[in-house]
């Protein structure tokens, strides 16, 4: 079996972090190396999914809930607009496999992050 991940153990008090919004299979807390003024993270509860793939192919309501979240998140915290970003793999970046989506926002251009 293998070790919870950072954010099973976030949801479950183990690791201090404040939970900027939750629903009944989703939470998001704020990412702490943010790479944009408002960089959030939305996360399912369930630790079952490692990437965005697995996600879509086994639960599209989940990550639909996922999706819908970013948007309210966006709402509250920018002007609306965001980029949903997955990390799938590490030669893309994902350095936690309990999938996860980057809410980006706050004054980003086509060329900021790598367009």
């Amino acid at each position: 079996m293998s070790e919870p991940s950072i954010f099973t153990r976030i949801l479950e008090g183990e690791i201090p972090a404040e939970i900027l919004a939750e629903t009944e299979n989703v939470f998001a807390i704020r990412d702490i190396a943010p790479q944009a003024p408002v960089h959030l993270l939305v996360i399912p509860k369930s630790a079952a999914y490692r990437d965005v793939v697995e996600l879509a192919a086994s639960d599209p309501a989940l990550m639909s809930e996922m999706v819908g979240l970013a948007n309210t998140l966006a709402a509250e915290h920018a002007d609306g607009d965001f980029r949903l970003v997955f990390n799938t793999g590490p030669g893309a970046g994902q350095t936690v496999f309990h999938v996860h989506a980057h809410v980006l926002a706050g004054g980003l251009d086509e060329g900021s992050l790598g367009g």
